[in-house]
Protein backbone atom coordinates (compact mmCIF):
# COMPACT_ATOMS: atom_id res chain seq x y z
CA UNK A 1 0.00 0.00 0.00
CA UNK A 2 2.69 2.50 0.97
CA UNK A 3 4.87 1.57 -2.00
CA UNK A 4 2.01 2.06 -4.45
CA UNK A 5 1.12 5.41 -2.92
CA UNK A 6 4.73 6.61 -2.97
CA UNK A 7 5.27 5.50 -6.57
CA UNK A 8 2.08 7.22 -7.75
CA UNK A 9 3.38 10.47 -6.25
CA UNK A 10 6.88 10.13 -7.59
CA UNK A 11 8.28 9.51 -4.11
CA UNK A 12 10.18 6.27 -4.52
CA UNK A 13 11.83 5.39 -1.25
CA UNK A 14 9.28 7.26 0.89
CA UNK A 15 8.75 5.18 4.03
CA UNK A 16 5.62 6.78 5.48
CA UNK A 17 4.51 6.50 9.08
CA UNK A 18 5.53 3.43 11.08
CA UNK A 19 3.05 0.60 11.33
CA UNK A 20 1.15 0.78 14.62
CA UNK A 21 1.47 -2.00 17.14
CA UNK A 22 -1.59 -4.13 17.81
CA UNK A 23 -2.20 -2.14 20.97
CA UNK A 24 -1.88 1.21 19.21
CA UNK A 25 -4.16 0.04 16.40
CA UNK A 26 -6.91 -0.86 18.88
CA UNK A 27 -6.48 2.36 20.81
CA UNK A 28 -6.85 4.36 17.59
CA UNK A 29 -10.02 2.49 16.66
CA UNK A 30 -11.61 3.03 20.07
CA UNK A 31 -10.82 6.75 19.79
CA UNK A 32 -12.60 6.92 16.44
CA UNK A 33 -9.38 7.33 14.48
CA UNK A 34 -8.46 5.40 11.33
CA UNK A 35 -5.41 3.15 11.75
CA UNK A 36 -3.41 1.57 8.93
CA UNK A 37 -5.87 -1.31 8.58
CA UNK A 38 -8.89 -2.82 10.28
CA UNK A 39 -8.02 -4.77 13.47
CA UNK A 40 -8.88 -8.45 13.28
CA UNK A 41 -9.54 -11.27 15.73
CA UNK A 42 -11.07 -14.75 15.66
CA UNK A 43 -11.02 -17.49 18.27
CA UNK A 44 -11.92 -21.04 19.26
CA UNK A 45 -11.63 -23.16 22.39
CA UNK A 46 -8.54 -24.98 23.67
CA UNK A 47 -8.04 -27.90 26.04
CA UNK A 48 -5.65 -26.70 28.77
CA UNK A 49 -6.70 -29.32 31.39
CA UNK A 50 -7.05 -26.70 34.12
CA UNK A 51 -3.53 -25.37 33.67
CA UNK A 52 -3.05 -21.63 33.26
CA UNK A 53 0.45 -21.95 31.82
CA UNK A 54 -0.74 -24.47 29.23
CA UNK A 55 -3.63 -22.20 28.29
CA UNK A 56 -1.14 -19.33 27.94
CA UNK A 57 1.03 -21.45 25.65
CA UNK A 58 -1.89 -22.48 23.45
CA UNK A 59 -3.23 -18.92 23.41
CA UNK A 60 0.14 -17.45 22.40
CA UNK A 61 0.62 -20.03 19.66
CA UNK A 62 -2.79 -19.37 18.13
CA UNK A 63 -3.30 -15.63 18.51
CA UNK A 64 0.28 -14.45 18.02
CA UNK A 65 2.59 -17.00 16.43
CA UNK A 66 0.17 -18.61 14.01
CA UNK A 67 -2.16 -15.74 13.06
CA UNK A 68 -0.73 -12.49 14.47
CA UNK A 69 -4.16 -11.27 15.60
CA UNK A 70 -4.77 -7.85 17.09
CA UNK A 71 -6.46 -9.09 20.29
CA UNK A 72 -5.27 -11.97 22.46
CA UNK A 73 -8.44 -13.50 23.89
CA UNK A 74 -8.06 -15.88 26.82
CA UNK A 75 -10.83 -18.41 26.32
CA UNK A 76 -13.17 -19.58 29.12
CA UNK A 77 -11.42 -22.94 29.25
CA UNK A 78 -10.71 -22.70 32.99
CA UNK A 79 -14.32 -23.05 34.16
CA UNK A 80 -16.00 -21.53 37.21
CA UNK A 81 -15.60 -23.99 40.10
CA UNK A 82 -19.17 -25.22 40.41
CA UNK A 83 -20.41 -28.35 38.60
CA UNK A 84 -22.45 -27.83 35.47
CA UNK A 85 -26.02 -29.19 35.50
CA UNK A 86 -25.71 -30.00 39.18
CA UNK A 87 -28.69 -28.08 40.56
CA UNK A 88 -31.41 -30.53 41.54
CA UNK A 89 -33.60 -28.50 43.87
CA UNK A 90 -34.14 -24.90 44.87
CA UNK A 91 -32.08 -25.43 48.01
CA UNK A 92 -29.08 -26.36 45.85
CA UNK A 93 -28.70 -22.71 44.86
CA UNK A 94 -27.61 -22.09 48.46
CA UNK A 95 -24.52 -24.22 47.77
CA UNK A 96 -23.02 -21.44 45.66
CA UNK A 97 -20.61 -19.69 48.01
CA UNK A 98 -18.11 -16.83 48.00
CA UNK A 99 -14.71 -17.82 46.61
CA UNK A 100 -11.46 -16.88 48.32
CA UNK A 101 -9.78 -15.63 45.17
CA UNK A 102 -6.34 -15.46 46.78
CA UNK A 103 -6.43 -19.21 47.42
CA UNK A 104 -8.72 -20.47 44.66
CA UNK A 105 -6.97 -22.59 42.00
CA UNK A 106 -9.52 -21.25 39.48
CA UNK A 107 -8.52 -17.64 40.07
CA UNK A 108 -4.82 -18.43 40.42
CA UNK A 109 -4.75 -20.25 37.08
CA UNK A 110 -6.51 -17.35 35.35
CA UNK A 111 -3.86 -14.95 36.67
CA UNK A 112 -1.14 -17.47 35.81
CA UNK A 113 -2.38 -17.48 32.22
CA UNK A 114 -2.18 -13.68 31.99
CA UNK A 115 1.27 -13.70 33.60
CA UNK A 116 2.45 -16.44 31.27
CA UNK A 117 1.40 -14.52 28.18
CA UNK A 118 3.09 -11.33 29.35
CA UNK A 119 6.32 -13.07 30.37
CA UNK A 120 6.56 -15.26 27.28
CA UNK A 121 5.79 -12.74 24.58
CA UNK A 122 6.25 -9.23 25.95
CA UNK A 123 3.00 -8.60 24.15
CA UNK A 124 2.22 -5.55 22.12
CA UNK A 125 -1.25 -7.04 21.59
CA UNK A 126 -3.87 -6.39 24.28
CA UNK A 127 -5.10 -9.31 26.38
CA UNK A 128 -8.77 -9.77 27.19
CA UNK A 129 -10.04 -12.49 29.53
CA UNK A 130 -13.34 -14.15 28.71
CA UNK A 131 -15.77 -14.07 31.63
CA UNK A 132 -19.28 -15.46 31.47
CA UNK A 133 -21.96 -13.28 33.02
CA UNK A 134 -23.49 -14.32 36.36
CA UNK A 135 -26.73 -15.43 34.71
CA UNK A 136 -24.77 -17.38 32.10
CA UNK A 137 -22.97 -19.26 34.85
CA UNK A 138 -26.25 -19.90 36.67
CA UNK A 139 -27.75 -21.33 33.48
CA UNK A 140 -24.73 -23.65 33.26
CA UNK A 141 -25.32 -24.85 36.83
CA UNK A 142 -29.02 -25.55 36.28
CA UNK A 143 -30.28 -28.71 34.65
CA UNK A 144 -31.87 -26.58 31.96
CA UNK A 145 -33.00 -23.04 31.21
CA UNK A 146 -36.53 -24.14 32.01
CA UNK A 147 -35.47 -25.34 35.45
CA UNK A 148 -33.71 -22.05 36.17
CA UNK A 149 -36.76 -20.02 35.16
CA UNK A 150 -39.04 -22.22 37.24
CA UNK A 151 -36.84 -21.84 40.32
CA UNK A 152 -36.68 -18.09 39.70
CA UNK A 153 -40.48 -17.97 39.73
CA UNK A 154 -40.86 -20.21 42.77
CA UNK A 155 -38.08 -18.80 44.95
CA UNK A 156 -36.76 -15.54 43.51
CA UNK A 157 -34.99 -14.53 46.72
CA UNK A 158 -32.93 -17.73 46.74
CA UNK A 159 -31.94 -17.35 43.09
CA UNK A 160 -31.12 -13.67 43.58
CA UNK A 161 -28.83 -14.56 46.46
CA UNK A 162 -26.98 -17.10 44.30
CA UNK A 163 -26.60 -14.58 41.48
CA UNK A 164 -25.29 -12.00 43.91
CA UNK A 165 -22.60 -14.40 45.12
CA UNK A 166 -21.63 -15.35 41.56
CA UNK A 167 -21.43 -11.70 40.47
CA UNK A 168 -19.20 -10.82 43.42
CA UNK A 169 -16.87 -13.72 42.61
CA UNK A 170 -16.69 -12.62 38.97
CA UNK A 171 -16.15 -9.00 39.94
CA UNK A 172 -13.16 -10.06 42.01
CA UNK A 173 -11.80 -12.20 39.19
CA UNK A 174 -12.04 -9.30 36.73
CA UNK A 175 -10.13 -7.10 39.14
CA UNK A 176 -7.41 -9.71 39.56
CA UNK A 177 -6.78 -10.35 35.87
CA UNK A 178 -6.69 -6.63 35.04
CA UNK A 179 -4.28 -6.02 37.91
CA UNK A 180 -2.16 -8.85 36.46
CA UNK A 181 -1.93 -7.05 33.12
CA UNK A 182 -5.02 -7.85 31.05
CA UNK A 183 -6.47 -4.86 29.23
CA UNK A 184 -10.07 -5.87 29.78
CA UNK A 185 -12.64 -8.64 29.73
CA UNK A 186 -14.70 -10.30 27.03
CA UNK A 187 -17.99 -10.38 28.96
CA UNK A 188 -20.34 -12.96 27.47
CA UNK A 189 -24.11 -12.77 27.97
CA UNK A 190 -26.24 -15.84 27.38
CA UNK A 191 -29.95 -15.60 27.95
CA UNK A 192 -30.22 -12.02 26.66
CA UNK A 193 -32.63 -13.15 23.95
CA UNK A 194 -36.41 -13.10 23.99
CA UNK A 195 -36.23 -16.58 22.45
CA UNK A 196 -34.97 -17.72 25.88
CA UNK A 197 -36.67 -15.41 28.39
CA UNK A 198 -38.61 -12.19 28.49
CA UNK A 199 -36.72 -8.94 28.67
CA UNK A 200 -38.35 -8.16 32.01
CA UNK A 201 -36.97 -11.45 33.38
CA UNK A 202 -33.51 -10.63 32.11
CA UNK A 203 -33.70 -7.15 33.58
CA UNK A 204 -34.44 -8.73 36.95
CA UNK A 205 -32.12 -11.74 36.98
CA UNK A 206 -29.43 -10.74 34.50
CA UNK A 207 -28.72 -7.08 34.02
CA UNK A 208 -28.17 -5.96 37.67
CA UNK A 209 -25.63 -8.73 38.21
CA UNK A 210 -23.92 -7.98 34.89
CA UNK A 211 -23.30 -4.43 36.03
CA UNK A 212 -22.13 -5.61 39.45
CA UNK A 213 -19.60 -8.02 37.91
CA UNK A 214 -18.40 -5.46 35.38
CA UNK A 215 -17.40 -3.11 38.18
CA UNK A 216 -14.35 -5.31 38.50
CA UNK A 217 -13.32 -4.38 34.95
CA UNK A 218 -13.69 -0.63 35.34
CA UNK A 219 -9.92 -0.12 35.06
CA UNK A 220 -9.79 -1.93 31.73
CA UNK A 221 -9.67 0.04 28.49
CA UNK A 222 -10.72 -2.84 26.19
CA UNK A 223 -13.89 -4.36 27.66
CA UNK A 224 -15.94 -6.25 25.09
CA UNK A 225 -19.60 -7.18 25.57
CA UNK A 226 -20.62 -10.32 23.70
CA UNK A 227 -24.34 -10.85 23.10
CA UNK A 228 -24.69 -14.58 22.54
CA UNK A 229 -27.52 -16.01 20.50
CA UNK A 230 -28.84 -16.71 17.05
CA UNK A 231 -32.03 -14.63 17.14
CA UNK A 232 -34.14 -12.13 19.06
CA UNK A 233 -31.24 -10.53 20.91
CA UNK A 234 -31.97 -7.84 23.52
CA UNK A 235 -29.72 -5.53 21.54
CA UNK A 236 -31.14 -2.21 22.66
CA UNK A 237 -30.95 -3.21 26.32
CA UNK A 238 -27.21 -3.87 26.00
CA UNK A 239 -26.23 -0.50 24.57
CA UNK A 240 -25.61 1.24 27.91
CA UNK A 241 -23.34 -1.43 29.41
CA UNK A 242 -20.02 0.01 30.68
CA UNK A 243 -17.87 -1.40 27.87
CA UNK A 244 -15.97 -0.09 24.86
CA UNK A 245 -16.79 -2.77 22.27
CA UNK A 246 -19.92 -4.72 21.28
CA UNK A 247 -19.73 -8.16 19.62
CA UNK A 248 -22.68 -10.24 18.40
CA UNK A 249 -23.64 -12.51 15.49
CA UNK A 250 -24.52 -9.75 13.07
CA UNK A 251 -24.71 -12.19 10.15
CA UNK A 252 -27.04 -14.60 11.96
CA UNK A 253 -29.00 -12.81 14.68
CA UNK A 254 -28.79 -9.22 13.47
CA UNK A 255 -28.94 -6.31 13.50
CA UNK A 256 -26.51 -5.61 10.70
CA UNK A 257 -23.39 -3.61 11.38
CA UNK A 258 -24.84 -0.73 9.36
CA UNK A 259 -28.01 -0.65 11.45
CA UNK A 260 -26.07 -1.02 14.70
CA UNK A 261 -23.93 1.97 13.80
CA UNK A 262 -27.08 4.13 13.76
CA UNK A 263 -27.95 2.97 17.29
CA UNK A 264 -24.68 3.18 19.23
CA UNK A 265 -21.29 4.87 19.28
CA UNK A 266 -19.61 1.79 20.75
CA UNK A 267 -16.90 0.14 18.68
CA UNK A 268 -18.53 -2.68 16.70
CA UNK A 269 -16.94 -6.10 16.44
CA UNK A 270 -18.19 -8.60 13.86
CA UNK A 271 -18.60 -9.12 10.14
CA UNK A 272 -18.06 -12.87 9.66
CA UNK A 273 -20.55 -15.72 9.96
CA UNK A 274 -18.88 -17.95 12.55
CA UNK A 275 -20.95 -21.02 11.65
CA UNK A 276 -20.40 -21.42 7.92
CA UNK A 277 -17.16 -19.78 6.79
CA UNK A 278 -14.34 -21.57 8.59
CA UNK A 279 -14.91 -25.21 7.61
CA UNK A 280 -12.95 -24.82 4.38
CA UNK A 281 -13.85 -24.03 0.80
CA UNK A 282 -15.38 -20.63 1.55
CA UNK A 283 -12.38 -18.39 1.03
CA UNK A 284 -14.14 -16.09 -1.45
CA UNK A 285 -17.03 -15.63 0.97
CA UNK A 286 -14.59 -14.82 3.80
CA UNK A 287 -13.23 -12.03 1.63
CA UNK A 288 -16.67 -10.87 0.52
CA UNK A 289 -18.10 -10.66 4.05
CA UNK A 290 -15.03 -8.83 5.31
CA UNK A 291 -15.23 -6.24 2.55
CA UNK A 292 -18.97 -5.86 3.08
CA UNK A 293 -18.45 -5.30 6.82
CA UNK A 294 -15.77 -2.72 6.07
CA UNK A 295 -18.14 -0.92 3.71
CA UNK A 296 -21.00 -1.02 6.22
CA UNK A 297 -18.88 0.65 8.91
CA UNK A 298 -16.48 2.64 6.68
CA UNK A 299 -13.81 1.08 8.90
CA UNK A 300 -14.67 3.53 11.68
CA UNK A 301 -14.78 2.15 15.25
CA UNK A 302 -14.80 -1.35 13.80
CA UNK A 303 -13.00 -4.63 14.58
CA UNK A 304 -13.31 -7.47 12.06
CA UNK A 305 -14.26 -10.75 13.73
CA UNK A 306 -16.78 -13.58 13.77
CA UNK A 307 -19.91 -13.15 15.86
CA UNK A 308 -18.87 -15.91 18.27
CA UNK A 309 -16.34 -18.73 18.58
CA UNK A 310 -15.49 -20.51 15.35
CA UNK A 311 -15.40 -24.35 15.38
CA UNK A 312 -12.45 -25.88 17.19
CA UNK A 313 -11.61 -27.86 14.04
CA UNK A 314 -11.71 -24.84 11.74
CA UNK A 315 -9.81 -25.17 8.48
CA UNK A 316 -6.25 -23.83 8.63
CA UNK A 317 -6.45 -22.34 5.15
CA UNK A 318 -9.71 -20.57 5.99
CA UNK A 319 -8.22 -19.03 9.11
CA UNK A 320 -5.13 -17.94 7.18
CA UNK A 321 -7.28 -16.31 4.52
CA UNK A 322 -9.32 -14.54 7.20
CA UNK A 323 -6.19 -13.08 8.73
CA UNK A 324 -4.71 -12.05 5.38
CA UNK A 325 -7.96 -10.39 4.38
CA UNK A 326 -7.56 -7.81 7.14
CA UNK A 327 -4.31 -6.63 5.55
CA UNK A 328 -6.29 -5.66 2.46
CA UNK A 329 -8.75 -3.48 4.38
CA UNK A 330 -6.49 -0.46 4.64
CA UNK A 331 -7.31 3.13 5.47
CA UNK A 332 -5.69 5.48 2.98
CA UNK A 333 -6.17 8.40 5.36
CA UNK A 334 -3.64 6.83 7.73
CA UNK A 335 -0.89 6.98 5.15
CA UNK A 336 -1.45 10.24 3.39
CA UNK A 337 -3.85 12.66 1.83
CA UNK A 338 -2.57 13.14 -1.69
CA UNK A 339 -3.13 16.88 -1.34
CA UNK A 340 -0.40 16.93 1.31
CA UNK A 341 2.20 15.73 -1.19
CA UNK A 342 3.71 17.31 -4.28
CA UNK A 343 2.78 20.93 -3.57
CA UNK A 344 6.22 21.69 -2.23
CA UNK A 345 8.94 19.35 -3.43
CA UNK A 346 11.25 20.69 -0.75
CA UNK A 347 9.15 18.79 1.80
CA UNK A 348 10.82 15.57 0.69
CA UNK A 349 14.48 16.62 0.73
CA UNK A 350 15.11 14.75 3.93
Amino acid sequence: MLEQLANSLGLAGFQGPPEPSHRQRLQMVLAGQLPDRVPVCFWHHFRPAGNGRELARQTANFFIREYDLDIVKIMPDLPYPFPHKSIQSIDDWRLIEPIDLQRSPWARQQVECVNGLIEELMLDAPIVVTIFSPLTEALHFAQSTEQFLEHARQAPAVVHQALDVISDNLRGLAELVIQAGAEGVFFALQGASTAIMSESTYREFGRPYDFAALRGAQNGWLNILHLHGERDLMFEMALDYPVQVLNWSDRIAGPSLREARTRTSLTLMGGWNEQTLFSGGHEEEINRQALDAFQQTLGIKFILSPGCSIPDDSDLVAMGVARDTADLLTNDEFYADEEDYGDDEGDYDE
